[in-house]
Parts: C-alpha cells; structure tokens; sequence
C-alpha cells in the first residue's frame, strides 16, 4: 500500500471505516481466493518461446471469479475493476495508482486457457478451484466424511435448429469460407448460390414437408460431392464439422447414392449445431436440453461446521447421472482432510458397478439412495440363511424357488408358475435389497440430499432460462469452477462472520471455552499494560493502539 494513493489515506469516516474493515468482503475475498490462486498452474502457457504474462495472473483469475460472481458483462468487470475501491481491492490492487490488466490482456489469457484444455485435454481452472479449495479445507477443517451429489442439465447458448436447418447451416458456413478456392466448376457453384442463399429457417418456413425431404436429399448429394475436392489437410475450418454431420444424417448405399438416415439412426451425441460441436441432446422427463450436464459434490458433514463443494464436473448433457459417481467422489477426496464415509444422491447414480466401487479397494462408503429408478416388482426378495426366499405380494403367499446355473456358469434363481418358469437374476435381487434399506432409512438421512438442488440453484443463478451464455465444453467448465469458487468464498464468509476466524492452529475454527478464557486473560493483560505505560515513561510516553 502507497501511502499517498492507498484509499486508506484517501477516504475518512464511515468509508474508510468499510474499506478498512478486515471482516470486509473485499478483503476476505483477497485473503480467501485471490491470495490463495497459484500463478505457477499457468506457467505452462507461457513455457517457451510465448514470453511471459504482461499482468499478475493472480489478477486475472480474480476478474475471471467475480465476473461469474455478478453474472456481468466484460465491459461491466472492467469498469468495476478500475473505478470500485472495493472491487480492486478484492483483486490485490491496493493503489488507485495500480494499473489494471488490459482487455486484450485479458482475452488472451481465456484463449490460451481453453487452448490449452483443447490441445493438452487439461482444464488449468479445474487445478486452480482444487488448489484454493483444497487449502480452505485444511484451514477449516472441512473433513468431507459425508458428501452429497447432484446434477442439473444447461443448455448451451445455440439456437435450436431442425435438422435440415442443422445441415443447411453447417454447409452454408463451409461454403462461405471455400467458394473463393476456386475448387467449384460453374455448374456447382450456381447449383451452391441457388440452394444456400436464404437462411435454412427461412426455408423450414416456406416449404412443405415434402419440399423439405427434397431439399434434404439434395443437400446431401451435394455435400458428398464438395467434401472429395477438399482434405483435412488443406481443409478450413469447418470441414471436419460438415463431414462429421454429413456422417451422422446420411449414408452411401452400395451404388454410392447419398441417402438420409431415419431420425432413429441419430444418435443423441451428434452435432446439435455447428456453432457448438461439443453440446449433445438430452430429454430428461419432461426437460429437453441441448447443451451439457454439470455434476456438483459438496461435503455435508453435521454439526455447526463448514461445508464446501469440492468437485464441479461439466459433460454432455447424454451423460448418464450414473457415470459421474466413481471420478467425482475420487476428486472430492482429493480436496476434502478425510476419505469419503458417507455418499448421499438420487436413485439416478445406482448401478451394480458403483455399489461394488463403494465398498472395494478398502473403501467403506455407505451410499444412501433416495430411490431407484423403476417400479416396484411383484416379488419381494430376501435372503435367509444364504437362500433366497421370494414373497408374492399380490397373493401375499410364500414362492418355493430354485437356484439354477446356466451353460455360462451365471448363478440365478426360478420360480414356477402357471405357465412356464420366473427367473431372478442377481441385480433383481440387489435391487429388491437396496429398495427394503431406503425405505428403512430415518427420513433425516435421506433429506441430507435435498440441500444440494440449492446449491445447483446458486450454481445457475444467473441463468434463470437454464441456458448459459458460453458455447464448447471448455468455456462451461471454466464458467462451473469459476462459479463454483465464488459459491464456496460466500459460505466462507458468512461461516467466519458466525464463528470468527481464528489463528490456524485452532483449524480455522472456535477454540475450546478454556483456550478463550486464556485469550482473554491475555488480552486484559496487554490493555492495562497500555493504560499503565504512559505513567512510567513520563518523558517518552509510548502509546500502544490495539485493534480488535
């Protein structure tokens, strides 16, 4: 601090009172996150004949945090950034003489950041939220023995497109970079300016349905016959993308006639729009998304204590909640003081696979499931002494069964019935277990889970429409763990306004009652030592100022 450009010096009465106040959020959001970001996480962008970064990177992970705070704009954060006291103080500039990191040094720095995630497949703001979150969870013991897990679907910021407007517009975008090479005879390339002049939604609009099926198959003749006179190699742009589409919405026969594929044949994971090659279709319930799927684990730990999110995880949105399970309780691990003891989630994380995940290579993890997905049998299943007992429940009668084992050596169990036989397989079985433990579970166990929808929602704040405003799996990740960072330094905050921060080695957390009475016997010492002071040193008073 400049003491002629610090607003220390500068402001006076209540003002100076906020900006100096250590229990400020400006100065906690320093001391919290902006302090605790490791610059040497980014020393690879700069490796090399790139030179070295022109502003402190600290700075700039900072800005990129409180952007997703607010939900503002580029030109909003940098406003805030040069002419908010407290905003710069967050940041680590402390002088109103300090020079903010410019705009394209800004840009350049996200751009290197995502093309580093493409290039390297690592996501260095993954590391960052890890690196300062884990070291909050050393400080305030935020032990991590009970998580909680839960996913929500984002759609991207894409139009939704029919699919001949998907194609119409992938191919438009091809064209507008290639119809300059001079590869097209005249033929095609008129055949080319006639079809892509209008706008493929303006044609979904003035044509019929069997005007469309015409275009449709128009378009991918066409398209068969632009891609042989290009090659990855001397491609531009947006040739692997119209290839790829042209792959997943049509098929060559034998006499190599372009034909459309059925809507049936398209897969979820195609390319849902040539702006964002990386979101995927999803219809969940009653909710269809084109975009992504982000995963969030957080520490529920009881007691007056403090709970963080300890892993963010962004897919596409085709991923099945089931998948996120084993790798984010790994990650969260990582980050919280203890091993995982307790997973509570939704039925959509159940699999055999994760069951068996959470009890092997010395794992103990009690995995509570709010339920499974699908209806009840009309069989209810137990073991007794190592042999299956079968209960129908519609006839409320006792089923003799027999254990069998095919030609493949898998083990099942058969009921008779009145015509032909029943069989039971060992996940049928699980499952009729795992449904008796929910429903034996207190009720306060299984609402554990609950609290991380409200979590979900904070995450997604600014995106009351459930679509974000980036596009590509990177940029959403880099959104998730910004986003995420924030949340936590909130809890953070509001958790050390409740309890005070103590010294680290009370762990971030209120000492016991007798360590206070010392510190307070301490403190009535020092005071009157203070008062007294004055008197003795008559000729050289010394004075001694004590902040609370």
């Amino acid at each position: 601090m400049n003491i002629f450009s610090s607003p220390s010096s500068l402001l006076s009465g209540r003002s100076l009172k906020i900006y100096d106040d250590g229990n400020g959020w400006h100065n906690k959001f320093r001391q919290q996150v902006t302090s605790r970001i490791d610059e040497d996480i980014f020393r690879p962008l700069y490796s090399g004949d790139n030179g070295t970064p022109n502003a402190p990177v600290r700075v700039l992970v900072a800005m990129m945090i409180l952007k997703e705070a607010e939900g503002i704009s580029d030109q909003k954060l940098f406003e805030n950034c040069r002419f908010n006291i407290l905003t710069r103080s967050a940041i680590g500039l402390m002088n109103a003489d300090d020079s903010l990191p410019a705009e394209s040094t800004y840009y350049l720095f996200r751009k290197r950041v995502v093309d580093y995630a493409k290039t390297d497949g690592v996501n260095l703001f993954e590391e960052v939220f890890q690196h300062v979150t884990k070291s909050q969870c050393a400080e305030f013991e935020v032990s991590g023995k009970a998580i909680r897990m839960d996913s929500k679907l984002l759609g991207s910021n894409i139009a939704w497109l029919s699919r001949y407007e998907l194609i119409h517009e992938t191919f438009r975008l091809f064209y507008e970079e290639v119809k300059q090479t001079g590869k097209f005879d005249k033929a095609t390339a008129a055949e080319l300016e006639n079809l892509l002049t209008l706008e493929g939604k303006k044609i979904t609009y003035t044509c019929s349905n069997s005007e469309i099926k015409v275009r449709l198959q128009q378009l991918g003749g066409l398209i068969y016959r632009v891609l042989a006179l290009f090659s990855i190699g001397d491609a531009p742009r947006y040739y692997q993308t119209l290839a790829r589409v042209f792959e997943e919405q049509y098929r060559v026969d034998e006499n190599k006639k372009v034909i459309a594929r059925d809507r049936e044949e398209i897969r979820s994971q195609s390319i849902q729009s040539p702006h964002d090659t990386d979101c995927t279709y999803r219809n969940k319930g009653d909710q269809q998304v084109k975009g992504y799927s982000i995963n969030v684990t957080e520490s529920c730990d009881d007691g007056d204590v403090l709970n963080l999110i300890g892993h963010v995880d962004v897919r596409q949105a085709n991923t099945p909640d089931v998948d996120f399970l084993q790798d984010d309780i790994k990650k969260a691990e990582d980050v919280f003081t203890s091993k995982v003891e307790a997973a509570h989630a939704d039925g959509a994380y159940h699999s055999p696979d994760n069951q068996s995940f959470c009890k092997d290579n010395g794992r103990n993890i009690e995995l509570h499931l709010h339920a499974i997905q699908g209806l009840e049998g009309r069989y209810d299943l137990n073991f007794v002494d190592d042999n299956l007992v079968v209960f129908d429940t519609l006839t409320a009668k006792s089923v003799s069964c027999t254990q069998v084992t095919d030609k493949k050596g898998i083990v099942r169990w058969r009921i008779k019935l009145e015509k032909g036989y029943r069989y039971f397989s060992k996940e049928q079985v699980n499952n009729c277990l795992i449904r008796k433990k929910i429903a034996a579970t207190p009720l306060e166990t299984l609402q554990k889970r609950n609290n991380v929808e409200a979590t979900l929602f904070q995450l997604a704040y600014h995106f009351p429409n459930n679509k974000t405003r980036y596009r590509g799996l990177i940029r959403h990740q880099i959104w998730a763990n910004a986003r995420c960072l924030w949340v936590n330094f909130v809890r953070l905050f509001k958790y050390i306004e409740k309890v005070g921060h103590f010294p680290s080695f009370c762990g971030g957390n209120p000492p016991s009652p007798s360590i206070l009475s010392c510190f307070g016997m301490v403190q009535t010492f020092v005071l009157r030592m203070s008062i007294s002071l004055p008197v003795r040193f008559r000729k050289n008073p010394v004075f001694i100022v004590l902040e609370n």
